[in-house]
């Protein structure tokens, strides 16, 4: 594999995940016309009863999002009579604006989009939480001995701006208690080579994803997780909108049950569901997507069935965090931005 004959050196590793990433990123276009042929090529075979959606993810295309790939390869959706097409995500076809446009029917973002959406008056509602543990992470070299918010002060810390994962890393800031005028933040995006080099000391990004890329590099991590400093906010997230709901529940209903049920058995079987991914990605390393899928287990809360169930407190929590930042200015109904009713 890639990675595996990478030899450790900074400046190596810094060049093949540059490359990793770029290719992650130049594949959307790559993955968006694998999945348009797959989609036009399984439309003149599907039968005419079949219902289309589409479902944009919050990201490209890879394991953090198998549960939806196992759904369609094993027939859950075919079952509940749809034709579901996955198109990929990223700053480029966010999600929320994508199935508020009324083009597409179902969505994946982070939690706290729901409620910013609501808050500019943008009729959207999560009918499902992947991720009810967040995989963001801060993590660092373990030669930089970080281990602790504490730590942080002082250094050179990479924030990914205008996100979820901003919230949560302002939030962990903020519940620890650390001065937080010492911390040299540094804007970053995905590419991992200034925490290779040493010109950024802590990086954020998925457990499932950055610090995986890393370790299968050979290089050693410490982890500070959100939990540590009493934060756990829901990740990704399931949507659609009001006024689908309100038209054709069923339609809902039909594709929350078999979305769930394509996850239940990614969970029991993850490295054929790893598996799946690769045909909508042609980049994709099946021993990386593997190792994604089983980190991804434990957060998704298997031993708390409903999966994708969600709790009135987490999204409370959720939207407080947002207006102590300064993310949100004002209090949105919560009966209005999530439903359980299409996963119980």
């Amino acid at each position: 594999m890639w990675i595996k004959s990478s030899k450790k050196s900074s400046l190596v590793l810094a060049t093949v995940l540059m490359f990793l990433l770029t290719a992650c990123g130049a594949n959307n276009n790559i993955n968006s016309a694998s999945t348009d042929s797959a989609t036009a090529n399984s439309t003149t075979t599907e039968p005419e009863s079949l219902k289309k959606v589409v479902l944009r993810l919050k990201w490209v295309h890879q394991a953090q999002f198998a549960g939806f790939y196992t759904a369609v390869e094993k027939g859950f959706y075919k079952e509940a009579g749809l034709d579901v097409e996955i198109r990929p995500g990223g700053s480029d076809f966010p999600a929320v604006q994508m199935v508020a446009s009324g083009s597409e029917e179902f969505g994946v973002t982070g939690a706290d989009q729901i409620i910013s959406g609501r808050e500019k008056g943008v009729p959207v509602t999560a009918i499902a939480t992947l991720y009810r543990q967040t995989p963001f992470v801060l993590f660092s070299l373990k030669s930089s001995n970080i281990t602790t918010m504490k730590d942080l002060e002082g250094q050179e810390v990479g924030v990914k701006l205008g996100g979820n994962e901003e919230l949560t890393y302002r939030a962990m800031v903020q519940s620890s208690g650390i001065d937080a005028s010492t911390i040299k933040e540094i804007p970053v995006k995905f590419d991992l080579s200034p925490l290779l080099s040493g010109q950024v000391k802590v990086w954020p990004g998925y457990l499932i994803n950055e610090v995986l890329a890393v370790e299968e590099a050979g290089e050693e991590v410490n982890i500070i997780k959100p939990i540590d400093s009493g934060i756990n906010f829901y990740a990704d997230t399931l949507f659609t909108t009001q006024g689908l709901i309100d038209k054709d529940p069923a339609l809902v209903k039909s594709f929350v049950q078999a979305s769930m049920k394509g996850w239940e058995y990614a969970i029991k079987n993850p490295e054929e569901a790893a598996g799946f991914g690769l045909k909508y990605g042609d980049s994709l390393n099946l021993e990386h997507e593997v190792n994604m899928m089983k980190a991804s287990i434990p957060m998704l809360q298997p031993d708390s069935p409903p999966l994708g169930k969600m709790e009135l407190e987490a999204w409370s929590t959720l939207q407080q965090s947002l207006l102590d930042l300064d993310f949100l200015k004002k209090e949105q109904d919560l009966s209005k931005v999530f439903t359980n009713e299409f996963v119980e």
